[in-house]
């Protein structure tokens, strides 16, 4: 038996940060979204973004690789909005994926659901480089966005 806690807030993008996500049916791509991450043994806490990325804050399995579960969230819901609503969308191939203490976790739900707030103040490509920075991740700035 094992006994894990680790929450992982994911950030990622549309293709080209496109504002692909459609205001309409941004919930229900949430509620999808939801869905995969049940389906791979993991709880979605919160999910926001705005047109151009979303925000994912996830109770993860402890038999999930990070890496697994955007890849099979990137891929079911990219399908879901071509088939389900006929939009043509796309995601980044590149993500963002930090790790949250359990006594952070209220501070990053606040965060997720006030990203409209936010991003009057902040593009989605500073928010993402500040991410980068204040959890000491060292990158090229000419492969961050694609």
């Amino acid at each position: 038996m094992a006994h894990i806690c680790l929450h992982t807030h994911f950030v990622f993008s549309t293709k080209d940060r496109e504002p692909q996500i459609k205001p309409e049916w941004q919930e229900r791509l949430y509620a999808y979204i939801g869905g995969i991450v049940r389906g791979k043994k993991c709880r979605l806490i919160a999910a926001g973004g705005m047109e151009d990325h979303v925000h994912l804050l996830v109770g993860m399995h402890q038999s999930v690789a990070p890496a697994d579960l955007v890849r099979d969230v990137k891929a079911s819901s990219s399908g879901w909005v071509h088939d389900e609503l006929k939009e043509p969308f796309e995601w980044q191939t590149k993500y963002g994926a930090f790790a949250v203490s359990k006594s952070g976790l209220d501070a990053v739900v606040q965060y997720i659901n006030t990203q409209a707030e936010h991003h009057k103040r902040m593009t989605f490509q500073e928010e993402y480089l500040e991410f980068l920075k204040r959890h000491g991740i060292e990158y090229d700035p000419r492969y961050v966005f694609e």
